[in-house]
């Protein structure tokens, strides 16, 4: 059976690199990254309107538990969708020409912190 089509909203954000981008949520899933499990956040962006492409954010459950432990409380789905939004913002800031270079985001302990300090949390 297919799954029914859902309406995604369709969202704008305009970079440091000179660009609006329009993006849209498509799906959260589990995945695997070399030895690393966790979570990946798949959006779709486009630069132009007519065209899109896929980017996804990848979350490593080992940064978001040396998180809980740290702060003595569970990062919540709502917020973990929250840190891959700011990446996915970040990314498209940083990154001149983000649609031919694609980089690859995944969030770690190494920008955990800095994230969730955007979201003051």
């Amino acid at each position: 059976m297919t799954k029914p089509e859902v309406a995604r909203r369709v969202k704008s954000y305009s970079a440091a690199a000179g660009y609006t981008y329009q993006y849209v949520f498509e799906e959260v899933r589990k995945a695997r990254h070399g030895f690393s499990s966790g979570n990946e956040y798949v959006y779709r962006v486009s630069a132009d309107r007519k065209t899109s492409f896929p980017v996804a954010i990848f979350i490593r459950q080992d940064a978001v538990r040396a998180w809980d432990k740290k702060s003595g409380r569970k990062l919540n789905g709502t917020e973990e969708y929250a840190v891959a939004k700011m990446r996915l913002f970040q990314a498209l800031d940083e990154v001149d020409d983000f649609p031919t270079q694609r980089p690859e985001l995944i969030v770690d302990e190494s920008n955990l912190q800095e994230l969730l300090g955007r979201l003051d949390l």
